[in-house]
């Protein structure tokens, strides 16, 4: 069995093993761009209502949960960049950049912290794109503290085009 010396406690391992499962997600998508592309059969209009916002929250899902992930491990730093790249648009990604050099903080996480948890809830879709907000856990016991985020996703393309407090 491979230890990897971080991995002590049941913690430890869930955090090694998301960060592999991120990593093989990455080389499994870049691998298959053509079942992406492949067409799909067109939806009703009564399923498509009930299935908005799906693939759009579920990405911002795996996405920060992965991103956390690779943010808490050691040299994560790689990881992260990869997980800006797929995830994030490129305007998304600049606007980052300006934000973190402004704050000296984590733009994703909005924090120079890393959360203990997250959850992400889906929300309302207008004009191509969808809102989801994720909340950030950053103490536990009795009264935990909580910050919430609204995050943007551009519908036609799945990617988060946006992230405020």
């Amino acid at each position: 069995m491979l230890q990897l010396r971080n991995a002590q406690g049941p913690r430890g391992r869930l955090l090694v093993g998301r960060t592999l499962l991120a990593s093989a997600l990455l080389t499994a998508v870049a691998a298959v761009p053509a079942v992406a592309a492949a067409p799909q059969a067109p939806a009703t209009a009564a399923s498509a209502r009930s299935d908005i916002g799906a693939p759009a929250y579920q990405q911002v899902a795996h996405f920060y949960g992965a991103y956390i992930d690779a943010v808490m491990a050691e040299d994560g730093g790689r990881l992260t960049t990869a997980l800006r790249t797929f995830y994030l648009t490129p305007h998304l990604r600049s606007q980052l950049n300006t934000w973190e050099q402004r704050n000296h903080a984590d733009g994703v996480l909005r924090a120079q912290n890393t959360p203990l948890a997250f959850r992400v809830t889906p929300g309302d879709s207008a004009a191509g794109h969808t809102w989801s907000t994720v909340r950030l856990t950053w103490s536990g016991g009795k009264h935990p503290t909580y910050s919430y985020l609204t995050v943007r996703s551009d519908l036609q393309t799945g990617k988060i085009s946006g992230i405020g407090q």
